[in-house]
């Protein structure tokens, strides 16, 4: 049996909808507020899972990164980090554009490179895939 919608809204009350709308907007608050990482102070770039640079986001600096398909380049400026070039099909790790947060990752899959963003504390306790 399917109700109209004047139906169904004719079993709330004002209060009801007061209820549900400092709900949905405690959950915005804390969203916006817990849900993300710390302060990002070191970029790790690995290579076939093994680490091969990790670079201070205090200066700037860059470093080519040899894979499978080819060189990727990462580049580091003070507080950010990205990867520039990658020689994989679609650049998905590099449309990512610039990471600011404790915890960010650019993928580059193909190429078996990755770039991660490590600081004080991250936006997860573990990943799982």
């Amino acid at each position: 049996m399917k109700l109209a919608w004047h139906e169904w809204r004719a079993g709330f009350r004002p209060g009801d909808f007061l209820v549900i709308g400092g709900g949905l907007a405690a959950c915005v608050f804390f969203a916006l507020t817990f849900w993300q990482g710390g302060v990002a102070r070191w970029a790790e770039v690995r290579a076939g899972g093994k680490v091969v640079a990790r670079l201070s986001l205090d200066r700037p600096a860059s470093v080519d990164v040899d894979g499978p398909l080819g060189q990727t380049r990462v580049q580091v400026e003070p507080g950010r980090a990205r990867v520039f070039s990658d020689p994989g099909p679609r650049q998905y790790c590099v449309l990512q554009g610039w990471l600011t947060r404790a915890g960010a990752v650019a993928i580059c899959a193909p190429n078996e490179v990755s770039l991660r963003l490590l600081g004080d504390s991250s936006a997860y306790d573990t990943l799982n895939y």
